[in-house]
């Protein structure tokens, strides 16, 4: 009995998979004529029946002949496209002839077993059907930088990654490829959806949007931008002020994320330090939103790129020199070694000496000593970020960032100790 209701069940399910897809190819045909048509909802349903009889009868090992049947139906369909183009239907696109020989696929799926996989390709498929036009215009906006930095994301991260040797090279074994190559991975993806962000969010949309995103992708090059349209319009320092306090800002969560990946472990220990940098950058950048002005993100996005391949090879290679240099130092003066680097390396660049000092707590550093570098590390960049507006931008921006900078990284070290 149970066996039974277990063929019902997939059967049913099988069926289901064809009104589904049948709904949205039907709903997006709907102004065409009946009869007129590739297939509509009944077709699909029986289509997707189809499938699961066929998975029935064919039997676990039987793919010739589950194969033979989907050449059969692949005939069918085709044979009824030509002749919709013959009568000039006015649309020779083969969505719908694929989504019928997808809808027979799962329905022998679901037939065989694995409903859950069937539903779920069922409704992912369902989705890119019908997000169509979202995607086209997607497609229309994309620009060819932003294609190709997509392409050599992946390149770096499904190509490179897999090949690299996961084990101890160079001085103490503590060059690692793939560790290395992972990590350069992860801050490139960072990046990389920061800039899409951006992009979506907009520039023009107002210093919350812009710092943000913007801070997501590079705080740096982001407290340039701002402090140079400050240094030349004095009247935006409110609002720039505001769009570098919260570009500042990302770095917290950004180095939590880092933290919770490489070392779950050291978390605990972070929120306190995080929470304190955090709110000292946060509150005075609420209280500047209050007199935010029309032109509030004035000027173009400060990121040019997406993704530069270059400048990931440089993150990498930076990254494993502070590798060698924090265990040299480590080894040389103990944890005291390590928080002098932390603080000397933080000024140009938190990422690399946080995902350095992250992977050695718990094991060649002690926690507390690596929570320790990792905030004298982002107290530094935040003290740096601040010299760099103040000499930029001049006074306008001292109090609204120079003081609240240097106030989270003092909070920061406070909490920390």
């Amino acid at each position: 009995m149970g066996g039974e209701l277990s063929v019902y069940y997939q059967l049913a399910s099988a069926l289901v998979i064809g009104l589904l897809i049948g709904t949205e190819r039907g709903w997006k045909k709907r102004g065409s004529t009946s009869g007129m048509r590739v297939a509509g909802v009944r077709t699909y349903g029986l289509i997707g029946l189809t499938g699961g009889v066929i998975g029935l009868l064919g039997g676990p090992g039987d793919r010739l002949f589950l194969g033979l049947s989907f050449v059969a139906l692949a005939a069918v369909l085709a044979s009824a496209y030509v002749a919709n183009l013959i009568r000039d239907e006015g649309d020779a696109g083969i969505t719908s002839l694929v989504a019928g020989l997808l809808t027979f696929v799962l329905g022998a799926l679901a037939a065989r077993g694995d409903v859950a996989a069937a539903a779920a390709a069922a409704v992912v498929t369902t989705l890119l059907l019908g997000y169509k036009p979202v995607l086209h215009e997607w497609l229309h906006k994309l620009e060819g930088d932003e294609l190709r930095a997509g392409i050599k994301l992946l390149l770096i991260s499904v190509v490179m990654l897999p090949v690299l040797p996961n084990r101890g090279f160079g001085p103490w074994q503590v060059l690692n490829p793939y560790a290395i190559w992972w990590m350069v991975v992860l801050i490139a993806g960072i990046s990389f959806a920061g800039y899409f962000a951006l992009k979506v969010a907009g520039a023009q949309r107002g210093t919350v949007y812009t710092g943000i995103f913007g801070g997501f992708a590079s705080s740096t090059a982001l407290t340039l931008h701002f402090s140079r349209i400050a240094r030349n319009d004095t009247t935006l320092a409110p609002v720039l002020g505001t769009g570098i306090l919260l570009a500042c800002l990302t770095m917290v969560p950004r180095i939590l994320v880092l933290v919770a990946v490489l070392n779950p472990g050291l978390l605990p220990r972070m929120i306190v330090p995080a929470l304190a940098m955090a709110l000292t950058l946060l509150l005075p950048a609420l209280w500047q939103l209050r007199v935010r002005t029309q032109r509030a993100g004035a000027g173009d996005s400060p990121l040019r790129h997406p993704l530069e391949l270059g400048t990931a090879l440089g993150f990498g290679a930076l990254l494993a020199v502070i590798m060698v240099l924090v265990k040299a130092l480590q080894l040389q003066f103990g944890d005291a070694g390590v928080l002098a680097l932390a603080a000397i390396s933080g000024i140009t660049d938190v990422d690399a000496i946080t995902l350095s000092v992250a992977r050695m707590g718990n094991t060649d550093l002690a926690p507390h000593s690596a929570v320790l570098a990792i905030v004298i590390a982002a107290a530094a960049n935040n003290l740096a970020k601040a010299v760099l507006t103040v000499s930029i931008a001049g006074r306008g921006l001292v109090t609204r960032v120079g003081l609240p900078l240097a106030g989270s990284a003092l909070a920061a070290l406070v909490a920390v100790w």
